[in-house]
């Protein structure tokens, strides 16, 4: 298990996931990631960073949204 850096790019309060473009992936995004409800949605702005842990790396499809800085 793996926590990795990312920058938030957009989110959605209906679906509760976000697309999070990974620091240092240069230009690599994971789409549809899951949000914890723990994070509020006003939180979840364009721009912040976003921490997110990724249970298989080999899989980024399995990943969520665990925080924002």
């Amino acid at each position: 298990m793996e926590v990795w850096r990312g920058v938030l790019k957009a989110f959605d309060a209906g679906t509760y996931t976000a697309t999070v473009e990974v620091v240092g992936g240069r230009g690599f995004y994971l789409a549809g990631v899951p949000v914890s409800r723990g994070i509020g949605a006003a939180e979840m702005v364009a721009g912040r960073t976003a921490f997110v842990v990724v249970a298989d790396a080999t899989n980024p499809a399995d990943a969520m949204v665990i925080g924002i800085h």
